[in-house]
């Protein structure tokens, strides 16, 4: 949690303790961030830069990690972190034990939770300032309406997404935010661009909509699904913001809203963003491959994301790939009077159960995924990132 800023000056920004901030947003370097807009329930929206090291134009894959993740001065702006570990990084093997193994390397020598500290970045260049400053936003007149293009290239335009997105929020509006989780995702998917290739995708609880862009290069449909109008809204900016790159891939974004709590799809022509007929059809007869990011930290939620990936596997006419990412967070509980991370390990009990559920016209392989992969976007790919496969396949 955030603590409120000491100052209460008009002009700044000020988290308050109920609300939660993402580690992408929180390791921004101290730089004027751009405020675009205020969205329908006033909360301020920033308009934030990545860069990827691939190219449409150049084809261009791989290559050095660190100077991948770039927003130009007035944007949020996340600087690379001094080293990029996890390229041996791999998953736990899928077996139901908790976090309690590892715990004991997060207390101090009186039991009390050790928080390891990000290092200052060996490029900072005035070393003796605070490690962190007040945020002051800069707010677009109206008459600007865009970053000016000098100011958002620093390279090729195929190398650039842009997201709005939210700093700090309720946890009701963490999909508003961007998560590492989504960042390693995306990164998956970069390595991944043969499998996705002319597929039809699916993305359930898609936040800001980073994912769905992205596959949405290679894909030839994405259904950029969520829940909630405001949410809806911004997902649907950041896909206009960033159709020059999914129309040069020749792929289509749809964004739907998708509500795991309710069992049929809405189809109310009157609701934002409802599901056609034509929509519904092409959805269960060329789906191959569903994503998810960041989306197990309540255990109702995971609870209903497995049922709603279960009922949609027994519509699907196709085998279907399932790519979950997923962070363990470690957190120091009263009920426990210790450290557990138990939103984890309801994420892992959810796998093995849906892998030992008595298939219906599905049945289900659950695979750890190794993050060796190449890391496109700079990040900290820190060990708790996990990926998992499901592989959902009709039962002969």
């Amino acid at each position: 949690m955030v603590q409120p800023a000491p100052s209460s000056a008009m002009d700044e920004i000020t988290f308050k303790s109920d609300t939660v901030l993402s580690d992408v947003h929180l390791y921004t370097p101290n730089q004027r961030h751009l405020m675009v807009r205020l969205n329908g329930v006033g909360q301020p929206v920033f308009l934030s830069q990545f860069k990827l090291l691939w190219s449409q134009e150049s084809g261009a894959e791989g290559g050095d990690h660190r100077d991948s993740h770039t927003e130009e001065t007035s944007p949020t702006e996340a600087s690379p972190p001094e080293s990029l570990p996890g390229s041996d990084h791999s998953p736990e093997g899928f077996s139901l034990q908790t976090c309690q193994e590892g715990a004991g390397a997060q207390l101090d020598e009186d039991g009390d939770l050790n928080v390891v500290r990000r290092p200052r970045a060996t490029s900072d260049p005035d070393p003796a300032r605070p490690l962190r400053e007040k945020v002051h936003p800069v707010i677009l007149s109206q008459d600007e309406g865009d970053i000016p293009e000098d100011r958002t290239q620093t390279g090729s335009l195929y190398g650039i997404i842009r997201i709005e997105h939210t700093m700090a929020t309720p946890l009701e509006d963490v999909g508003k935010q961007v998560w590492r989780g989504a960042l390693l995702l995306v990164d998956y998917i970069l390595f991944q661009r043969d499998f996705l290739q002319g597929r039809t995708v699916l993305e359930l609880g898609a936040g800001t909509g980073l994912a769905s862009i992205v596959a949405a290069t290679m894909a030839q449909t994405v259904y950029c699904t969520d829940v909630g109008a405001d949410l809806l809204a911004m997902c649907q900016q950041n896909i206009t913001l960033n159709s020059h790159l999914t129309a040069a891939g020749g792929g289509s974004v749809k964004v739907r809203e998708l509500d795991w709590r309710e069992e049929d799809l809405c189809t109310d022509p009157a609701v934002p963003f409802s599901w056609s007929q034509e929509d519904i059809s092409d959805l269960y007869n060329h789906t191959t491959v569903l994503l998810a990011a960041e989306v197990f930290y309540d255990d109702d939620l995971t609870d209903a994301l497995f049922q709603t990936l279960f009922r949609l596997t027994q519509k699907l006419e196709n085998a279907s790939t399932v790519i979950l990412s997923v962070e363990k967070r470690l957190n120091f509980t009263l009920r426990h009077l210790d450290v557990t991370c138990e939103a984890y390990d309801h994420f892992r009990a959810s796998l093995h159960a849906l892998e030992k559920r008595t298939p219906g016209k599905v049945r289900f392989q659950v695979q750890p995924v190794e993050a060796s992969f190449p890391q496109n976007l700079a990040y900290e790919r820190i060990p708790q990132l996990e990926l998992w496969r499901i592989l959902a396949e009709p039962v002969p």
